[in-house]
Parts: structure tokens; C-alpha cells; sequence
């Protein structure tokens, strides 16, 4: 996959993807009405805060440079509108779709939580369906357009992120809030420390590994 784009446009280019599907009486869009999309407070993670400048700078790269944006004249309107290219471009199945765009929007996720949130912009009949377009994506020969990050300590369930940004790198921060609670006893603050600092040491060495598959995979298709 050719495209590596920053984290702000990967929040525009989701935000049409998902309006796209679920607001079509109201899309293309408005310059406006993306802005309050990007920003909105429910299906988001993170919530930004987005304003018209940000967002007109980040729609003028995705128009411009990576032809993933167009701007559309409405007969019937004389504010310019927008819509988003990456689907006329690249073929995905509703459930590719819908996946895709729920990584984009909320971020990595497991399964689980990609069926339930993902609902609202495609019907999915069962958890295995889920599972399936992330193989797809996986796989895809324009692909990979997702990665399965390595389980993070204290978590049951690995969680798969979008590529759209590059190999993901890990944040100390990430390693921090999901470090493992030892219920029943006392850590001290020297010993909690030794752990957060070994849990980063392994995780960073998985994501090395994983760079590395990562690379050689791209490779192939080059």
C-alpha cells in the first residue's frame, strides 16, 4: 500500500468514509459539517478539537498531493463540498469498509469491539465476518491496510491497528496505562517501575519483529 498519510487526515478521510454511509442525504460535505464530524464527541477516539484551518490544510493535502479528496461543485449549493476518493481508488467489501473506517475513527480495536461499534455502517452476521475482512485487509495484494499488534499485558485480546499511517510505534504512555495490576498485594514503587520498564523492553522487541515481517511483506509487491 502507497500511502502514508498524517494522523489528522486519517480523522477527515474516516469521517467521509463513515458519513458517506450513514448520512448520504447530507454528503459530499461541507466544509462546516466535516469540521463538527472530525470533532464530534461520540464514535471517536481520540475527541479532537479541529478547526477550520486545520482542517482546510490537511483537505488541501489529501486533495492535492494524494488525490484521496475532491472537491465538488454542487449546482445547487455555492459552498464547496467534499467526498472521499480512497474507495473509487481501492475496491473494499462493505465489511472491508466498515472495518477499515472504524480503525480510522476510534483507533486499534479488537474484533469484538470492531462488530459492535462498525454496525452502523454495515450489518455484520457474526463475529467471523469481522474476523474475515481483517484477514482480507491483512492480506490484500495493495495491502497490508491493517497490522495485529502484539497483545498488550493484562489484555485477553490483541487488537488490530490501520496502516494507513506507517508501521505503528509504541507509546511509553500505552505501556504505562496498560501494565498489569497484581491484586491482593502491595508493589512498591520501585518494583512497579521494573515491571513497566520489562513489559516495554518485550513489547518493543515484539514491535521490532513486527516491523521487520512488515517490511519484508511490503517488499514483495514493490
Amino acid at each position: 500500500m502507497d500511502i502514508s498519510i498524517a494522523s489528522e487526515q486519517v480523522r477527515i478521510l474516516g469521517a467521509l468514509m463513515e458519513k458517506e454511509v450513514t448520512t448520504p442525504d447530507y454528503y459530499p460535505m461541507t466544509l462546516n459539517a466535516l469540521v463538527n464530524a472530525c470533532n464530534q464527541k461520540s464514535c471517536r477516539d481520540p475527541v479532537t478539537a479541529f478547526d477550520e484551518a486545520t482542517v482546510t490544510f490537511h483537505l488541501d493535502i489529501l486533495r492535492d498531493e494524494k488525490r484521496l479528496v475532491a472537491l465538488v461543485a454542487a449546482a445547487d449549493s455555492r459552498v464547496p463540498k467534499y467526498k472521499q476518493r480512497l474507495t473509487e481508488t481501492f475496491f473494499f467489501s462493505p465489511a472491508e469498509r466498515a472495518v477499515l473506517c472504524e480503525l480510522m475513527l476510534r483507533g486499534p480495536q479488537t474484533p469484538g469491539e470492531l462488530r459492535n461499534r462498525a454496525e452502523r455502517m454495515h450489518g455484520f452476521g457474526g463475529l467471523d465476518e469481522v474476523t474475515a475482512a481483517l484477514k482480507e485487509l491483512e492480506t490484500r495484494p495493495d495491502g497490508p491496510w491493517v497490522v495485529l499488534l502484539p497483545r498488550l499485558p493484562g489484555h485477553k485480546e490483541a487488537r488490530y491497528m490501520h496502516l494507513l499511517s506507517g508501521a505503528p510505534r509504541i507509546e511509553e504512555t500505552a505501556v504505562a496505562a496498560d501494565a498489569p495490576v497484581v491484586s491482593g498485594s502491595a508493589v512498591s514503587p520501585t518494583e512497579r517501575i521494573a515491571r513497566l520498564e520489562a513489559a516495554q523492553a518485550e513489547l518493543q522487541q515484539q514491535m521490532e519483529a513486527l516491523r521487520a515481517q512488515f517490511e519484508a511483506f511490503r517488499s514483495q509487491f514493490q
